[in-house]
């Protein structure tokens, strides 16, 4: 398949750059990912008129537009939504915002100001992305995996989350929380530590957490390295208290 048609494919959804197999695990498209850093190969540096004017970018791969046909509420302010990116009917861009190519957003979701959703991101459906997120990509190396946002997750103020973890459905994350591979998660509820890139599980919430550093002067000097808690379940109580989004629609 060429570049060009998978371009295209990902536009419309026929395509991904992660996908999930029938047991829940999601797995990389190393042909999708080879195709978009072909595109970017082939793609000359031009001066863009119109709308776009005094910006300059590979020709192949212009902001695309939207029309109401493709039933998504993309507010005037600066946000783009690069070529080969996927963006369902009920989604919201506030602006400003960003979705780079082979993104996946899904139904429902709304993308809140300054948040940024990087290449091949995959983001489920009735997701609330924050003001200020920021959502790693990842082209290379070929067979790594993006960021994961699962089903009806909820991610709050300048989340940062990137290097392939996975949210799974229902999960919160509270403003400021980072997830990276090398940031250890403490599930308090079950008293246990995740492995490291390990996914964030179904309905957890997640906070923002410190532990101290291991050595006899980081301990005098009483020094602490970030971590994420995991200190409740979603329930009813949680699940009321993020009903605000839906007002906000």
């Amino acid at each position: 398949m060429t570049w060009q048609q998978t371009l295209a494919d990902l536009e419309t959804g026929k395509v991904r750059a992660a996908e999930q197999n029938s047991n829940g695990t999601w797995q990389v498209n190393t042909a999708v990912k080879r195709a978009i850093l072909a595109a970017f190969a082939a793609g000359e540096n031009i001066e863009f008129e119109g709308i776009y004017r005094g910006f300059i970018d590979k020709h192949n791969l212009a902001a695309r537009e939207f029309t109401l046909a493709d039933q998504v509420r993309m507010v005037p302010g600066g946000s783009s939504v690069r070529s080969g990116a996927y963006v369902a009917p009920g989604v919201i861009i506030m602006p400003p915002a960003y979705i780079n190519i082979g993104a996946f957003v899904d139904s429902g979701t709304m993308i809140d100001s300054h948040a940024l959703i990087g290449s091949c991101a995959q983001i489920g459906k009735h997701v609330h992305v924050s003001a200020a997120v920021q959502i790693g990509g990842v082209l290379e190396p070929i067979g790594a995996r993006p960021v994961i946002i699962e089903d009806n997750a909820f991610l709050g103020a300048g989340v940062i989350i990137v290097e392939g973890i996975v949210v799974k459905k229902g999960a919160v994350i509270a403003p400021g929380v980072s997830l990276s591979a090398s940031v250890p998660v403490y599930d308090c509820v079950n008293q246990v530590i995740l492995e490291k890139g390990a996914d964030i599980p179904e309905n957890a919430v997640v906070v923002p957490g410190t532990r101290p550093v291991a050595g006899a002067w980081a301990e005098q000097q009483g020094l602490n390295m970030a971590c994420a808690l995991i200190v409740k379940y979603r329930d009813a109580s949680s699940n009321a208290a993020l009903e605000l989004e839906s007002v906000l629609r």
